[in-house]
């Protein structure tokens, strides 16, 4: 059976007749760390090439309600804020909180799943800059099969204008299994 170009009319049998080139993806991978313990994980000399920066998670975990802290070029003090709004089918939540140590990337979720992933994506936007705040934009979730999921949509500020070279999360418990992937988004 023919494919038909919408474009130009023309039959073809490939899927790409009359269509212009594909374009790869906009997104580079910088690195990836697979964590099977508690620990700290550390993302370091990070290019400022990017326009913002992505990671992305996929996490095992070794115990229940798991959370992350996220800070940046090794800041703790009070440089940075964030909000959450959390659901677990059962009862919504918001919250927010100012002059904290790091950024709170909480799943939300309870009990423990060595085979149920926790999945959490955060965009870095503006990463490179050194004339404004760094955000975050953090959207994770997590099912544990009836025994506590949950999704959360977060954001969080870091309250300094130095270019991002360094990411750290702390806290997690993970298994074997997790991924942890940096990425560069073109501009």
């Amino acid at each position: 059976m023919p494919i038909i170009s919408l474009k130009t009319g023309t039959k073809s049998r490939s899927l790409l007749v009359g269509n212009p080139y594909f374009v790869p993806s906009s997104y580079e991978s910088i690195a990836s760390l697979t964590p099977s313990s508690y620990g700290t994980y550390e993302f370091t000399s990070i290019p400022s090439t990017y326009a913002s920066l992505q990671l992305r998670i996929s996490s095992l975990d070794a115990s229940a309600n798991n959370t992350w802290i996220m800070t940046f070029n090794n800041s703790g003090g009070t440089n940075y804020a964030y909000h959450t709004l959390s659901g677990n089918g059962t009862t919504a939540a918001a919250t927010g909180y100012a002059n904290q140590a790091g950024i709170d990337v909480n799943t939300g979720g309870s009990g423990t799943s060595s085979t149920q992933p926790t999945v959490a994506i955060i965009d870095i936007h503006d990463y490179a800059s050194t004339t404004n705040y760094k955000t975050a934009r953090i959207f994770c979730g997590t099912d544990k099969n009836g025994t506590g999921g949950a999704v959360n949509l977060n954001s969080g500020l870091f309250k300094s204008t130095s270019a991002i070279t360094v990411l750290t999360l702390t806290g997690g418990s993970f298994s074997s299994g997790t991924t942890l992937a940096l990425y560069g988004i073109k501009g």
